[in-house]
């Protein structure tokens, strides 16, 4: 696998640490896009740096999952949020109701929308503003 490959999927899964590091590297000629990861020695970073880095979010992440919240015995909502705590709220405030449990679900897992078969990661990039309603789900 290249770097590049590594890169780009350290970006496509959030996962922020991996990217800066990468980044970091990259920038300081440490490695190319062209190389192999075996090439990757995260050692060679200054981890002062790459921490400020994350901390700045030089790389513009924005962390957002997926919860389920419970209406009642087979209604569901799923809601795109930064946090458990921003879903609950925003669920309180959107119907006027605490929801009964909040659990968060893989941004991987894949459900039938129409048709098609879609993930939460793809179905969120649809999606502009956060938290936000992705739909419902009825048991039975």
């Amino acid at each position: 696998m290249l770097v590049k490959e590594l890169y780009l999927d350290s970006i496509h899964f959030e996962e922020s640490s991996l990217a800066h590091y990468i980044y970091y590297l990259l920038a300081e000629k440490k490695v190319s896009l062209d190389d192999n990861v075996s090439k990757l020695d995260f050692d060679q970073a200054d981890h002062q740096k790459v921490t400020e880095m994350i901390q700045n979010n030089v790389l513009g992440f924005h962390k957002v999952d997926i919860y389920s919240l419970k209406r009642n015995r087979g209604n569901f909502v799923f809601i795109f949020a930064g946090s458990k705590q921003e879903a609950v709220q925003f669920y309180t405030e959107t119907f006027l109701q605490p929801p009964l449990n909040c659990h968060e679900y893989s941004l991987d897992y894949q459900l039938m929308r129409g048709k098609e078969v879609i993930s939460f990661r793809d179905m969120r990039r649809e999606y502009e503003n956060f938290p936000a309603v992705a739909g419902y789900f009825t048991k039975g």
